[in-house]
């Protein structure tokens, strides 16, 4: 898939450029094209040396949650729901740890442990799966949470947002947890409208009860205030939210007689080697999209779609951070260079800069998650669970665009 969008853009990117050369007498597109293509390259390698620091420090820190035990009490704490999400697991199988850990390095931004987590679960619920090539209620579900799953700290779009110049990196807080619980509930119902799952009755009501409750409470609190509130109060919740989560890993860890700084060493270290393992990733996506806009192909879609907004009498600001929003079904490095275009076109504290922030941070790459999921254990027929994820997807960008209106309006 990521191949075929990749190709795509330079395919479509030629194609409009010999339109405006032949057709427009743009004799200045080439070069354009070519320019992009140069400025493209110098912004992933310094958005790439940018992340070495942080990423460092990030992965440092959850090295040493992860060694005081807090990923395993997050993940005592939500098992006993997923035990009554997924009737048909056995009690106490090996699949609920591996799902409760992999949602809860998930929820601590812990990309790097998540995926061979889900990759585990997937296998211990394939195990006690009677149809091998067909998806298992038990495993559509945890994979539709997997892909809308609630992420407490989304690090790398602040970080992203302030290389690009925000003036307050985290003030799209609020805004992408509100965006992203949306998500994860439009999931979760979405599955337990197709499996019959009562949401309604004992555990599964008290936690979602819970849930549900923080967010009204939020909700009301945050409705009394005016928008130059609302966008300070996301980023002081934010950062204090953040530096009070940090300090309680260090000091439950110290508690454990736990090394904290060897461990943040040990953790550090692999910092280093995931930014430079984003820079094909990011040159690859950043050059295509660069060369796509350059050629005037992106603008050509963009405006289609706000000469229509406007012919129906709505507000256009949403409109140029729908690409973040096409891309972040199928690929994660395809919405993260399509976000980072869009604050490098427009500016990070725009609408659509930070737009394109939350949809970033509020939803999954729905496509590759099933791919790489369900193709780890032989999954051929995938049931519901694509139509699910797209619901989520889908609930998670129009809330998204909601809150920024809210926020941001």
């Amino acid at each position: 898939m990521l191949n075929i969008i990749w190709l795509f853009f330079f395919i479509i990117a030629f194609v409009v450029s010999l339109y405006q050369w032949l057709i427009l007498g743009n004799a200045a597109i080439f070069e354009n094209l070519l320019s992009s293509i140069i400025s493209m390259s110098k912004v992933t390698v310094e958005i790439a040396i940018g992340l070495i620091g942080i990423l460092s420090f990030w992965l440092g820190m959850m090295k040493i949650a992860e060694s005081g035990g807090i990923v395993n009490k997050i993940a005592q704490a939500i098992s006993p729901l997923f035990s009554r999400l997924m009737p048909e697991v056995p009690k106490n199988h090996p699949a609920f740890g591996s799902i409760t850990m992999n949602l809860s390095a998930n929820f601590l931004g812990l990309d790097n442990a998540a995926t061979p987590l889900g990759l585990k679960a997937m296998s211990d619920l394939q195990e006690i799966n009677p149809k091998k090539d067909t998806a298992s209620n038990a495993q559509i579900l945890f994979l539709v949470l997997n892909t809308s799953s609630v992420t407490l700290f989304p690090i790398s779009v602040f970080v992203y947002r302030a290389q690009q110049g925000a003036a307050v990196a985290t003030d799209v807080f609020l805004p992408i947890l509100l965006a992203t619980f949306a998500s994860t509930l439009a999931g979760l119902v979405s599955v337990a409208l197709f499996q019959r799952i009562k949401l309604y009755k004992g555990v599964i009501l008290l936690y979602l009860s819970g849930a549900m409750a923080l967010v009204a409470a939020l909700v009301i609190y945050l409705a009394q205030l005016t928008a130059e509130q609302l966008a300070s109060q996301s980023s002081l919740m934010g950062n204090f939210l953040i530096i009070s989560v940090l300090i309680s890993f260090l000091a439950i860890a110290h508690l454990k007689k736990i090394n904290v700084y060897d461990q943040f060493i040990i953790g550090a270290k692999e910092g280093f080697d995931v930014s430079v393992k984003l820079i094909p990733y990011l040159l690859a996506m950043l050059c295509a999209i660069g060369v796509f806009r350059a050629s005037g192909a992106l603008d050509l879609i963009v405006d289609s779609i706000r000469n229509l907004v406007i012919f129906m009498g709505g507000d256009t600001r949403f409109v140029d951070a729908l690409p973040t929003a096409f891309m972040k079904p199928l690929s994660g490095s395809g919405s993260r260079a399509m976000m980072i275009e869009t604050m490098n076109a427009h500016g990070a504290d725009s609408f659509s800069g930070r737009l394109a922030s939350i949809m970033q941070g509020s939803t999954e790459t729905t496509f590759y998650v099933l791919a790489v999921y369900f193709g780890s254990v032989g999954i051929r027929y995938s049931r519901h669970a694509i139509t699910c994820g797209l619901i989520a997807d889908v609930s998670g960008i129009c809330a998204g665009i909601g809150v920024c209106y809210w926020f941001f309006g």
